[in-house]
């Protein structure tokens, strides 16, 4: 939201200088942003030429003699300009000076020959106007030597805030005025509103259709307008605030739309056939707007039309057909309220982005509808005269204004402030509500231009921005004699180590969207039973992600194509299957494309890594398990995964039966076709939140056990099984013929051969053993390994190879 300060100034009488006002607007929650005080104007003064001679070598270029008012001899000045002439009297910049409107610093210098000190400006290259055919003409009374910003009122401070959603009343630099006069800043002048005697009935009436859409319309016709410029007064506040002058009548409404928060709209009245209707659009319906763009309609929009069709699209533009130019002789003026969801869906679905829509789906004033067109209709006698008729008025039943029960005591319990119960009123009473009762707990009538207040915490913030927060007295925190317990939640504690244990294998984080293509979701176990958005952004963001997956394959593939194939990404986020709580899920996944290897990637003295594979992903997986808690001892590998997985390079991991932690593996290459990726790639997903809470521990510290003073031992055992046994189930095997001595098992080799026999293979493994109370005799070693190869034959059928 933008405004100067003289537009400010029109409402509030106030002695406050620029700084003070800036400070306050921020204080009472109207944070300001920037401040331009158009202090790059100031170099530029009145001058007049004295004489003007044409340039010896070129035949568009002038010499001119200019006297800048300043006591010292004229200066002369190269210029181009049609208009430059002897007795004109303009904008002058002398050498040092800043010229905005083409980006230079002016210096002395030659041009065909001729010396230049300074150059006489054009409006655009002050930036005050798109006008550049001819320097800047002022009327023959311009008192030389003088600041030219000052003369031509430009040296007015332009001022924008920052404005929440819920403020709709600041939308206006009435409404801003308001809340500086309510915070002790000035006297709010300005407001009264003299309403016009019209000259018969509006000849155009108005039906509503729609009232769901549309809860009030106000309509006047005024006949006999010349519509030319707007006052210059006008065109400049228009021009501060970013705005570029149309036309009297336009600018008009786009003043009324900053100065009130009112948006209006008019209407040629010689192009509207019949009258008007506000209704629903009709399907595939289409309407030029005045931005020049076609726009096609849907029965969800609010449209006002007539007997040729739409003339509007309520809320947010105006038709093209209708508009008015310089040949409007009679105007129709029209003011309505809007529904705010609407107009906010009908502006995103069209794309359209207009103050107007900006105001009406944050919520209008419904009591300044009326008043609006009597505002509208005074601008519009004043700069075009015309004769106005009475005002048509269709479907506004007025305001009920809420009703809020306000405990006086709630301030002091939501901000820890004590505010007096007399300035607590006091400060609603200046922003316009309407505090009954005389107890500690009263009623609050809440203004029509405030649809954000709701209920008692509203008025608590009203009382504090006004009060001062910053008259919250600075309070250390509480020290506390013991170590605080535990802050993080067991989920956060994990995602955290998650993050930390997948970056230190040398892979990225990335954060992808929540939202993906419908396709990939089904493709990942959405689909029909996933959750779809209601109103997605985009129509490829149509479904919340089942999986991470997706995102990061893409992700990959996008480094990819931009020249970096070997790349290994994780995330550790949310995934949705459902909008039930359960069906929410938090999980750490990872993809590695190329050779991204954890050993490294790329090309090396060693030779070339080789590919990526789902050894690489279970790595991955495990390490996150890890990190999470999970016991990695008791895990179960089970070969293949969900159907994105290739299905003879995956792998499922448990804990049990039931328990799925996580699944690891190649990716499928219809998978791999649908996503439009090339491989090799694979990753893993593993869910944080099923790694079981660790047992808790006891309120007395057991002791450690000591080291063993006896030397370890390793020997290697080799099996002949069938190839189907998997290696897994031989090391829980071999673990389990003594737990006490047996404190490690490793696979070193694995071969199949004919010598074997068919359908038959060998597993190689390294048993450790720990002695604990005794060295272990050569008997002890016999009557160990006997155990290993019965427990061995007993669960896998495998027997020792000769």
């Amino acid at each position: 939201m933008k405004f100067t300060l003289s537009w400010l100034k029109d409402h509030l009488e106030t002695d406050a200088s620029l700084a003070e006002i800036v400070e306050r607007l921020t204080a009472i929650g109207l944070e300001v942003e920037h401040v331009d005080d158009k202090a790059g104007l100031k170099p530029f003064v009145i001058a007049k030429v004295l004489t003007a001679m044409q340039h010896p070598d070129a035949d568009r270029l002038r010499v001119l003699t200019v006297d800048t008012g300043d006591g010292k001899p004229p200066v002369q000045v190269v210029c181009g300009a049609p208009n430059a002439r002897a007795g004109l009297i303009g904008a002058f910049a002398a050498p040092g000076t800043y010229v905005p409107g083409i980006d230079v610093t002016l210096s002395v210098g030659k041009i065909r020959g001729v010396e230049s000190h300074g150059m006489m400006c054009s409006e655009r290259e002050l930036q005050i106007s798109d006008e550049h055919n001819g320097i800047i003409d002022l009327p023959d009374d311009a008192p030389v030597g003088t600041g030219f910003a000052a003369y031509a009122h430009l040296d007015d401070p332009v001022i924008e805030i920052n404005l929440t959603p819920n403020r709709p009343d600041a939308t206006s630099v009435y409404g801003i005025a308001r809340d500086l006069a309510a915070s002790g800043l000035g006297r709010l002048t300005g407001g009264a509103i003299m309403p016009h005697a019209g000259e018969g009935l509006c000849p155009v009436k108005v039906t509503i259709e729609a009232p769901e859409l549309c809860p009030g319309f106000a309509l006047r016709l005024v006949k006999g307008v010349k519509n030319g410029p707007s006052p210059k007064w006008l065109q400049q506040r228009l021009i501060a605030i970013g705005l570029r002058p149309i036309s009297a009548l336009v600018d008009i409404t786009n003043y009324v739309t900053f100065d009130r928060g009112r948006p209006l709209h008019v209407f040629d009245a010689k192009k509207v056939a019949g009258n008007l209707v506000v209704r629903r659009a009709r399907d595939g319906e289409k309407v030029m707007a005045l931005d020049g763009r076609e726009y096609t309609l849907t029965p969800e929009m609010c449209v006002i039309a007539d007997d040729n069709g739409v003339e509007s699209i309520a809320g947010i533009m105006g038709g093209e057909h209708s508009g008015c130019d310089e040949n409007t002789t009679d105007v129709l003026i029209e003011s309505a309220l809007w529904d705010p969801i609407t107009t906010a869906r009908t502006g995103r679905t069209l794309g359209i982005i207009t103050d107007a829509r900006y105001r009406f789906e944050r919520g209008v004033d419904p009591e300044f509808m009326v008043p609006g067109v009597e505002l509208a209709t005074k601008l519009v006698l004043d700069f075009c005269g015309g004769t106005p008729s009475e005002m048509e008025v269709a479907g506004y039943a007025g305001h009920k204004p809420k009703i809020v029960t306000f405990p006086l005591s709630e301030v002091k319990r939501l901000t820890g402030i004590e505010v007096p119960r007399a300035e607590a009123l006091d400060i609603l009473t200046r922003l316009g509500f309407e505090p009954q009762g005389s107890g500690e707990v009263v009623k609050v009538k809440v203004p029509s231009w405030r649809p954000d207040v709701d209920g008692k915490a509203d008025l608590v913030e009203e009382v504090m921005r006004i009060h001062g927060v910053d008259n919250i007295a600075p309070r250390p925190l509480t020290s506390h004699d013991a170590v605080n317990g535990k802050i993080l939640t067991t989920l956060q504690v994990r995602t955290r180590a998650a993050k930390r244990a997948l970056a230190v294998r040398g892979m990225m984080e990335a954060v992808t969207w929540s939202f993906i293509p419908a396709k990939h979701a089904e493709l990942f176990g959405g689909g029909q039973n996933g959750l779809k958005l209601a109103n997605p952004i985009a129509a490829d963001m149509s479904d919340m992600r089942p999986s991470l997956l997706p995102g990061l394959i893409s992700a990959a593939q996008r480094n990819a194509d931009r020249g970096i194939g070997d790349v290994a990404l994780f995330e550790v986020s949310g995934t949705y299957e459902g909008d039930a709580a359960d069906q929410q899920r938090r999980v750490a996944a990872g993809v590695r494309r190329g050779t991204a290897k954890l050993e490294g990637s790329g090309r090396s003295w060693a030779g070339n890594a080789g590919p990526v594979g789902v050894f690489d992903a279970k790595a991955d997986a495990i390490a996150a398990l890890e990190a999470c808690g999970a016991p990695v001892d008791r895990l179960q590998i089970e070969p293949g995964g969900p159907a994105w997985y290739h299905p003879g390079r995956s792998g499922t991991i448990k804990l049990g039966p039931k328990t799925v932690l996580g699944t690891f593996g190649e990716f499928h290459p219809k998978t791999l076709e649908t996503l439009d990726v090339s491989g090799p790639i694979c990753g893993f997903e593993v869910f944080v939140d099923v790694v079981p809470e660790p047992k808790a521990k006891p309120t007395r510290t057991k002791p450690k056990l000591e080291l063993s003073p006896f030397q370890a031992v390793k020997r290697d055992f080799a099996f002949v099984v069938d190839r189907t046994v998997e290696a897994g189930t031989l090391v829980r095997a071999a673990l389990a013929a003594d737990k006490k001595l047996v404190t490690g098992v490793s696979v070193f080799d694995v071969f199949e051969g004919a010598s074997l026999g068919e359908a038959k293979k060998s597993i190689a493994i390294e048993v450790s053993i720990q002695p604990v109370e005794k060295t272990l005799t050569d008997e002890d070693f016999e009557a160990l390994a006997k155990r290993i190869v019965e427990n061995v034959n007993k669960q896998t059928g495998g027997v020792l190879r000769a």
